[in-house]
């Protein structure tokens, strides 16, 4: 199984698994967007295993690419890990304080996001397809961490995952309007004159979220993969009955 594994400080297991031609439905494991959910839970099973893990150690949400996080505990343990409609309604980042529950997120172009504080003993997983970025999910999620559980911005570590590159995500004006108002995203929007677009990189706006949280720049690392232009990855912006990868992380 293709997999990105990440060595990110406080977690146990970390990362993003990648399209796979070679396993069923090319390693999909997403429920809401698949022709044969039996394939997906054995891709589900596969992951698990590799990871020492069991299918039902996963939390998962119902992502509807809203700014709403949950604080996950175990009483949310196995949580649509086989059927979608457990999965945590309306979400589309979690975090927990707890050992040995794996948090998931979906991705097929969107941002994933994977944060940890060694220190405040926290982990989580953002979903920030555009819509998220310009809702600010990163933003509203590490001001409740910050505020709330008390953790300081410089003792976080991110990982920004494979996601749509700049060059492919082309937009209207109505969309980069979005962005435009967010007043810090600008050097990280292009236009193109032949073709009357913007190109938005995403993932540098979703950085620079972390940025004005207080994260150092160097705690930050990007995962330079396009999905669109990967053979590795997952692209609905190509592909509208794609797969999705599943960005994880565990304490």
């Amino acid at each position: 199984m293709k997999t990105k594994r990440y060595n990110i400080k406080g977690s146990s297991v970390s990362g993003i698994t990648m399209k796979d031609p070679h396993l069923p439905e090319e390693n999909n494991l997403a429920l809401h967007a698949c022709l044969d959910s039996a394939a997906v839970l054995e891709n589900r099973e596969t992951l698990a295993t590799s990871l020492g893990y069991s299918t039902t150690d996963f939390v998962y949400a119902n992502q509807t690419h809203s700014s709403n996080f949950h604080k996950v505990t175990h009483a949310d343990i196995g949580r649509g890990a086989t059927e979608q409609a457990t999965a945590i309604p309306d979400t589309d980042a979690l975090y927990t304080t707890e050992i040995g529950i794996v948090l998931a997120g979906f991705m097929a172009d969107c941002v994933p996001v994977l944060l940890s504080n060694e220190r405040a003993g926290i982990v989580g997983v953002i979903h920030s397809g555009w819509q998220g970025t310009v809702k600010e999910i990163t933003t509203n999620l590490l001001k409740h961490l910050i505020e709330q559980e008390r953790c300081l911005p410089v003792e976080f570590e991110v990982v920004i995952g494979p996601a749509l590159s700049q060059d492919k995500f082309e937009v209207d004006h109505d969309v980069y309007d979005k962005f435009h108002v967010l007043g810090y995203a600008e050097p990280w929007i292009s236009f193109n004159a032949k073709t009357g677009k913007y190109h938005i990189d995403n993932q540098k706006v979703v950085k620079t979220q972390c940025e004005l949280a207080g994260i150092p720049t160097a705690n930050i690392t990007i995962n330079p993969i396009c999905t669109f232009q990967s053979d590795d990855g997952f692209s609905y912006r190509q592909d509208k009955q794609a797969g999705r990868h599943m960005a994880f992380i565990c304490r």
